[in-house]
């Protein structure tokens, strides 16, 4: 029956868009004995493969996991509609890429959540994996079912659907997890079995863990001597071209500038750094492991390490006979910066990106935006006199005490910097990034009242109507997908219902644009009876929040 029913899926994947999405056996990918080993842990990311494998915490884990005896962790992303349907019509279930084994087979199922955008697509992962959607549902023999990532630092509008959460950073917690769990395998001991209510009190007592039910409050994880931490030197190479494709290095955690807005800087804390010898023997080892012809060094601020300089220069000189392209993202766009990007890059880039966040200094100063208007002025000077031709800024719209005036200074900054580049070169291109303010979850902004659709489709008409440049090029954000995020940030745990009834309607990959489908998402507020335009208010300091409970302090 099993190798009728691999066949037949062999030739289902023939018929869909990029079946290898779903075949697994890329290089580097760990395959144990399924029969041999005690304890199987299922990583799941409710994307797209080619945007899950751009994720650097489950490449991370599935190395630590699958480097503990009598481990195994195997990948899983969520299938495309035209691969779901297939499973559906066919009767077949959603399975792991390494063993082909359905998700209700693992004694762990753990879901990494990077945007709360994804959250219909982990009820389709776990629908056609076997298992109940929601906890209270579930079976002794089900999987306990995880969630972790940045998403976690709000649990409440999924809490319904997970065992536990993970609150910080994984590669420690984890291994303690495991280490509780692993004793109390149901698929080798059944005649020992543990209660998953035994299972979830012994999780519960384990820092950094949240058990909906059973803990009052829970303090984030996070890794104190970050140069010491497991990191994976053979990391899985794609299959088919991944968001990011290029070997990575994580050079520090954490970040000291402290914009009131972002939701990384504020939970990542505290700032700690790799040793520089640590990274160049991290270098050598993932190229060497993987082939790429690029490797990038990843932070939030990846201008701040300590030895940046010379760290790429070091890097650059190194693998400069093998032409392996080095690159510096998230760097702050200083003459410094710029020099020292073109200076080691051997892909001379034609554009420089730029987050000034707000057109006036009023406003950036209330966001907590550390960049001044001579900053960015003294930036893009640099980055024309090096040649570059295209410049990318990215604003947000909807800030706490916006006022027209601050989104008609978008357009005046624009054609500002476009003046400048004209006389460095005649092909200047300027583009314009228009997002939505969320105001996200433990940081001092959290309280903030966000924006409606209608708002944010009339701010975005503001600045399409004076810029007249056609030099300039604007894009923005849709409303709707903005207004999802910010209900969802900042939801409590009726959001649950709204989750499941969308999924129920036929909402999918509500990330991806093109599959959106916003009235569906109505009807089901509407279904569930809640005024979703409820959770965009400002919100009351001396009430408490829905996620009090998750304490930050690092």
């Amino acid at each position: 029956m099993c190798v009728i029913m691999n066949f037949m899926d062999d030739n289902l994947l023939l018929s869909i868009q990029k079946p290898a999405r779903y075949v697994g056996n890329e290089l580097n990918s760990i395959h144990k004995d399924w029969e041999k080993i005690r304890f199987k842990v299922a990583l799941a990311y409710p994307d797209a493969y080619e945007i899950g494998m751009s994720n650097l915490g489950i490449q991370i884990l599935y190395y630590i996991i699958n480097n503990q005896a009598d481990c195994l962790a195997e990948r899983v992303f969520a299938p495309w509609p035209d691969r779901e349907n297939q499973l559906t019509t066919n009767n077949l279930q959603l399975t792991t890429l390494e063993s082909q084994k359905p998700l209700n087979q693992f004694d762990l199922v753990g879901f990494s959540l990077g945007h709360e955008l994804t959250y219909t697509n982990l009820i389709t992962m776990l629908k056609l994996g076997g298992i109940p959607v929601r906890r209270s549902e579930r079976k002794e023999s089900d999987p306990l079912i995880m969630a972790g990532g940045p998403c976690a630092f709000n649990p409440e509008p999924i809490a319904d659907f997970f065992d536990f959460f993970v609150i910080g950073e994984g590669e420690e917690v984890l291994v303690d997890i495991i280490n509780v769990l692993r004793p109390t395998s149901h698929v080798l001991r059944p005649t020992s079995h543990v209660l998953r209510s035994t299972k979830l009190e012994a999780l519960s007592k384990i820092p950094g863990v949240y058990v909906p039910g059973l803990s009052k409050t829970v303090t984030k994880r996070y890794v104190k001597d970050f140069d010491a931490v497991t990191y994976p030197l053979k990391p899985i190479v794609p299959f088919i071209e991944a968001v990011h494709d290029r070997a990575v290095i994580e050079i520090m955690r954490g970040c000291k500038w402290g914009c009131k807005f972002c939701q990384a800087g504020w939970t990542s804390r505290p700032v700690r750094e790799k040793k520089l010898a640590t990274l160049l023997e991290q270098a050598d080892a993932v190229l060497k492991n993987t082939g790429y012809e690029e490797l990038s060094l990843v932070s939030l601020s990846s201008s701040d390490y300590s030895q940046i300089e010379e760290l790429a220069k070091t890097l650059a000189k190194k693998y400069e006979k093998e032409k392996i392209n080095l690159s510096l993202p998230s760097m702050r766009t200083n003459s410094f910066s710029i020099k020292l990007a073109k200076e080691i890059s051997r892909v001379r880039s034609n554009s420089i990106t730029l987050a000034p966040e707000a057109g006036t200094q009023r406003l950036r100063d209330v966001i907590g935006k550390n960049m001044s208007e001579e900053n960015i002025i003294e930036g893009v000077k640099s980055a024309f006199a090096e040649g570059i031709e295209a410049i990318k800024l990215y604003f947000m719209i909807g800030l706490p005490t916006e006022t027209d005036a601050d989104l008609l200074a978008i357009c005046d900054l624009a054609q500002k910097l476009y003046e400048i580049g004209k006389s460095y070169t005649k092909r200047v291109r300027i583009t314009v990034n228009l997002s939505t303010f969320v105001p996200k979850p433990h940081t001092p902004l959290q309280w903030e009242r966000q924006i409606t659709i209608e708002e944010t489709l009339a701010k975005q008409k503001l600045i399409k109507l004076n810029t007249k440049n056609k030099s300039i090029e604007l894009r923005w954000h849709q409303a709707e997908a903005s207004f999802l995020e910010g209900l969802f940030s900042r939801g409590n745990r009726r959001l649950s219902a709204v989750i499941e009834k969308a999924w129920e309607l036929g909402c999918r990959f509500d990330a991806w644009s093109e599959h959106l489908k916003f009235d569906l998402w109505q009807k089901a507020f509407a279904e569930c009876g809640i005024d979703p335009n409820d959770y965009l208010k400002t919100r009351d300091k001396n009430q408490p929040l829905p996620w009090e409970y998750v304490k930050c302090n690092g």
